[in-house]
């Protein structure tokens, strides 16, 4: 096994999806690894690549290691699918002791529009910093079980 993994990447990655990107875990360097779709592609089709920037470069080689190695040196970090943010607010509501207070949050996360009706009842019942700490936890909790699950050694 190589580097470990550092807790607090692999969540605030996972937090911070992005569309059109892999987002893996590289399993030798415990580095996380972000690399645009469209760079696997052009690695894929083996199309020259001189022509890009430096930075797209370094990326593009990032992404032909990517294709040559695939699942024996990377894995992708858990998706936003995978992660259920709703079931964590709903577990948030559930874990208030208020109960008022708890029937406005689980009220608020009915039907469309539960995130944005969440956010604002968070603020208005002063549960901000709580919600952050709590979601920050989970997501640490969902890290090591990755890591976990795995075989990749962490670290905090």
């Amino acid at each position: 096994m190589g580097s470990k993994v550092k807790l607090s990447e692999l969540a605030d990655e996972m937090d911070m999806q992005m569309d059109d990107h892999f987002q893996l875990v590289n399993k030798e360097t415990g580095e996380i690894v972000i690399i645009m779709e469209s760079l696997v592609r052009i690695a894929e089709d083996g199309e020259p690549y001189d022509h890009l920037p430096d930075w797209q470069q370094e990326q593009m080689e990032l992404a032909i290691d990517f294709v040559e190695y695939d699942m024996a040196k990377y894995l992708p970090i858990p998706s936003q699918f995978d992660i259920n943010e709703y079931g964590m607010m709903e577990d948030f509501c559930f874990s208030i002791k208020d109960s008022k207070a708890q029937d406005k949050l689980l009220h608020a996360i009915r039907g469309k529009g539960a995130f944005r009706r969440f956010k604002d009842m968070i603020i208005d019942l002063d549960l901000e910093e709580d919600w952050y700490d709590y979601r920050d936890k989970r997501y640490k909790q969902i890290a090591i079980e990755f890591c976990e699950d795995n075989g990749l050694e962490y670290v905090e």
